[in-house]
């Protein structure tokens, strides 16, 4: 029988609520699929900073080092938004990232058929949406240097950061992504600003060398603020779409509310080993936190990625996706996903409820 690490970061808010639950179905899919996970739990973002005085302490570095993969809840919160920049909860993140070298970010963005009324769109320009943003996660402006608040001799003072890929940063993450295009749909929309930043012509000129190395892909380029349009407009026109760091991050939200909620939708961060931290696409929502109203789909779900990526478990990946179909179908939703007038179930029915479906399949 195969034996996995699993390290968890609960994090914040609703963070330690949505990863319980998924701990729970990962240790239900591993007794069905018979292998084995060791759990280790430490603590990054806020409640490390309270615990330890740091964002991400030595002692989760050492154990997140050593995992086969990593499952994080959420981080960050409002009571930790008056220390200074380097010193609050969303630098543990960027660092853990940049300690693993995850510089792919997958967010995928799939409508469940049973929540087509939930998105904020028309369900016939929706229904069916199945796409894949993978963002460039390691570079770009969130890493670049410089980048501070100064004042001049008068005390007027500015704020500036850097937006910086080399080319090497940019092959790594298109090579990766015209891969991803060639076991989906076959299209890779790259998503630059060139008519503006020069860090982006230099994107679109590599991404655009690459594709004579993938002649079945259809490459197009958009720029983010029409991709943004887009999304919104005739989502179903991507199959695949490439982006840096920053408008990754912007364009992946969006694309998230599309689905119905937030709350639906997992996440993978990858190095060149298939090592991950996988995560939910939500924050922390501390206005929720302790009541058992977070929906856990979305964690439960990146939680099936991290099997299929870094584990390789792909029949146990399956099965949770396949539960969660089921749960679906009965339904039964967390607030964020039902519709006016509709029962609303708890944090941990949820969580149960995919377990139960995973047991009677």
């Amino acid at each position: 029988m195969s034996q996995h690490s699993v390290l968890l970061l609960p994090g914040d808010g609703i963070g330690p609520e949505v990863v319980g639950e998924a701990k729970k179905v990962m240790e239900a899919v591993a007794s069905r699929h018979d292998f084995g996970i060791d759990f280790s739990v430490a603590d990054l973002g806020g409640v490390a900073i309270d615990n330890s005085g740091s964002p991400y302490p030595e002692s989760t570095k050492e154990l997140a080092m050593a995992a086969d993969a990593i499952l994080l809840g959420a981080v960050g919160g409002p009571a930790w938004d008056g220390l200074p920049a380097a010193e609050r909860p969303e630098r543990g993140l960027l660092a853990i990232r940049a300690d693993l070298d995850l510089f792919c970010n997958l967010r995928p963005a799939l409508l469940y058929p049973q929540l087509a009324d939930a998105s904020s769109l028309k369900p016939e320009l929706v229904a069916g949406l199945d796409l894949l943003i993978v963002r460039e996660l390691t570079g770009g402006i969130y890493f670049g240097e410089p980048r501070g608040i100064e004042a001049d001799e008068s005390g007027l003072r500015r704020g500036f950061n850097t937006d910086v890929y080399d080319e090497n940063e940019i092959r790594r993450i298109a090579h990766l992504a015209f891969q991803f295009a060639r076991k989906r749909g076959g299209r890779l929309c790259s998503v630059d600003k060139a008519n503006v930043l020069e860090v982006t012509m230099l994107w679109r000129e590599i991404v655009s060398d690459l594709a004579s190395e993938y002649p079945d892909i259809e490459l197009s380029h958009m720029y983010v603020d029409n991709a943004a349009m887009q999304l919104v407009r005739a989502p179903k026109q991507f199959d695949v779409v490439l982006t840096g760091n920053l408008f990754g991050d912007i364009l992946s939200d969006t694309a998230a509310m599309l689905t119905g909620s937030i709350g639906m939708l997992p996440s993978a961060s990858l190095n060149s080993e298939s090592r991950g931290l996988y995560e939910p696409v939500h924050g922390s929502a501390p206005d929720i936190a302790g009541q058992g109203k977070a929906n856990p789909l979305a964690t439960i779900l990146s939680a099936a990625m991290l099997l299929r990526y870094s584990l390789n478990e792909d029949a146990a990946a399956k099965s949770i996706e396949s539960a969660v179909e089921r749960v679906l179908d009965s339904g039964l939703r967390t607030g964020d996903i039902a519709a006016p007038g509709e029962s609303v179930c708890s944090t941990g029915d949820m969580g149960d409820a995919v377990v139960t479906a995973l047991s009677a399949s």
